[in-house]
């Protein structure tokens, strides 16, 4: 075997005649190295370089023909301490859950944009998510605001008008909410910098996964680092 400065000039030289060996198969893309898509056929997947970092990039996928196909992709925010696991989370840590999380409906201060098949829900001026967790409506919308839910423990939906111009609800802690663990998490619109715990997109990409996305297609969301994306945990 060559080496020292006669191998490395023998490499250069085969890398200038175009006869460098070929390169090893391409990676497979990230959906198909997960053990969990969530079963459907569209994924968004939210990855930051590590656990605390602010920011990263969110692509959605398609699977067609068996394959997953990269539809489009959009730099993101993440919450302003970065990611932490779901299961542990602790609400109010302005922190990012990652795992893997159904998208139970969208909502936004402006009208849907236009080819949204996704069930939409209109912000109005008494709507509210509560946060509290002394309340029924824990990581609900509300409508108006109940006597339980302190309005300081709530998010008054109307006052966020660059946020939630568009919006996805993000299953977190949703289903069966556990108190103290967090509420109101959102793929929404960037605002002016890091997240309190939600996923931000440019508007112009908010407006293309909305039309993008599909009900009967399932869509989930994967949240977490180039690692440990692949071993996301379903919520």
């Amino acid at each position: 075997m060559r080496s020292g400065p006669v191998a490395a000039l023998l490499a250069l030289s085969a890398l200038a005649l175009g006869t460098a060996p070929a390169p090893g198969p391409a990676p497979l893309p990230l959906p198909a190295r997960m053990a969990d898509t969530g079963g459907g056929t569209q994924l968004l997947t939210a990855v930051a370089p590590d656990t605390g970092s602010t920011t990263g990039t969110v692509t959605w996928w398609d699977r067609r023909g068996g394959r997953w196909v990269r539809t489009g992709t959009a730099p993101a925010r993440f919450g302003a301490r970065g990611l932490a696991e779901g299961t542990t989370r602790v609400q109010g840590t302005d922190t990012t859950p990652t795992g893997l999380y159904d998208l139970p409906y969208a909502f936004g201060v402006r009208a849907a944009p236009r080819g949204t098949a996704y069930r939409y829900r209109p912000v109005r001026a008494d709507s509210w998510w509560c946060q509290d967790n002394g309340s029924r409506a824990y990581n609900r919308w509300t409508e108006p605001r109940p006597a339980d839910c302190r309005a300081a423990e709530a998010e008054h939906l109307i006052t966020y008008t660059t946020q939630y111009a568009h919006a996805l609800v993000v299953g977190f802690n949703y289903h069966r909410p556990v108190r103290g663990r967090g509420a109101g998490i959102f793929l929404h619109v960037h605002g002016r910098g890091a997240t309190a715990g939600c996923v931000s997109v440019p508007a112009d990409a908010m407006r293309r996964i909305l039309r993008w996305a599909d009900p009967k297609a399932r869509p989930h969301i994967a949240i977490g680092t180039p690692g440990g994306a692949t071993a996301v945990t379903r919520y």
